[in-house]
């Protein structure tokens, strides 16, 4: 199963990646991302490479350690 959502999310992010005009053109621009010195347009490529990564890294399984290595220093040691 795992498989099968990281290849929709891998399709998703490179959906997002190729056609970042169309997504431009349907959803505007980004207040934020204006805000801070970021295209638009950019923005969207960042968020489909982010994509990919996290889909890859589920299906290898690292992401659960790449996540508790961030997050752990916030909980305390687990144990």
């Amino acid at each position: 199963m795992k498989y099968i959502i990281a290849l929709i999310a891998i399709a998703a992010g490179s959906l997002l990646i190729m056609k970042t005009e169309w997504f431009f053109e349907n959803f505007g621009s980004s207040s934020w991302a204006e805000q801070h010195g970021i295209p638009t347009r950019s923005l969207y490529k960042f968020v489909g490479i982010a994509i990919i990564l996290l889909a890859l890294l589920g299906v290898s399984g690292i992401l659960g350690s790449v996540i508790l290595s961030i997050f752990a220093p916030l909980f305390g040691r687990l144990q």
